[in-house]
């Protein structure tokens, strides 16, 4: 059975970078492997988090080498239950790591994080999981809590009140194609969805936010933290003056 109030988070690990040439969760960044920056910023925001990987040799090392920083650092770094996976169905991308993490959790809804995101913020984790409390406590039907870039902000401010799209599919494709569908939440009970989905030969994750429920919030990129206490932008979008979804796909982005 499902429970509404357990956060659970789905950590996307996937395979090896071509671009990289090497596993991108494993990678130093300030002489810390990535994943270790996001399982630490994740500590006292959820419950549990589902590490998919897409094989058993890849998710025992992902075991040693979080083993061995909570050995080094001489205690216990993570505050929440932390389970590995195997992707159910191989070489489909993402989007069957989320399908695997879906099944396993035992919240109703996963916060879905890539593991070559390592600047994601803990106000980040918890706005997310608000916006997603407050939709339930409306008890409006959400299949998926969506982060949406654009710089139209009073549009995207009536657009956040009114939680619903405008019928213009135009508008709604540009939501979908400015969209940050890997850092996003999903009711854990559309995993048949994405299994019919991969079945037809989908793996663009965003082919699944186009066949879901999904309420779009908007990110306020650029945007001080003078303006975010004067406008309260937090409480109805994320405040993107962090990077949260800045990823690592190349050796340049480490020293951009």
């Amino acid at each position: 059975m499902k429970h509404e109030n357990i956060r659970s988070c789905i950590l996307l690990c996937g395979g090896m970078s071509r671009r990289m040439g090497q596993d991108k969760g494993t990678m130093l960044i300030n002489e810390k492997p990535m994943i270790i920056h996001i399982l630490e910023k994740l500590n006292y925001q959820i419950d549990e988090v589902i590490i998919v990987l897409n094989d058993e040799k890849r998710i025992a090392k992902y075991k040693s080498l979080i083993q061995n920083h909570i050995k080094n650092k001489l205690k216990t770094d993570f505050d929440y239950e932390m389970i590995f996976l195997e992707d159910e169905i191989k070489n489909q991308g993402p989007l069957s790591g989320i399908m695997t993490g879906l099944k396993t959790i035992k919240g109703k809804y996963g916060l879905v994080l890539p593991c070559d995101s390592p600047f994601i913020t803990s106000n980040f984790i918890k706005n997310m999981f608000n916006i997603l409390n407050e939709n339930l406590e409306e008890e409006i039907f959400i299949e998926g809590i969506v982060p949406y870039h654009n710089k139209n902000m009073d549009l995207l401010e009536k657009l956040t009140k009114e939680k619903e799209l405008p019928e213009d599919i135009g508008f709604k494709n540009s939501l979908i194609n400015n969209s940050e569908p890997l850092h996003s939440i999903y009711k854990s009970s559309i995993y048949p969805d994405i299994e019919e989905l991969l079945h037809s030969n989908k793996n663009d994750v965003k082919s699944l936010i186009k066949n879901i429920n999904s309420y779009f919030i908007p990110i306020y990129d650029n945007i001080s933290n003078e303006d975010n206490k004067k406008n309260n932008y937090s409480t109805h979008g994320i405040n993107n003056i962090e990077n949260n979804f800045k990823n690592i796909n190349s050796k340049e982005d480490l020293d951009n």
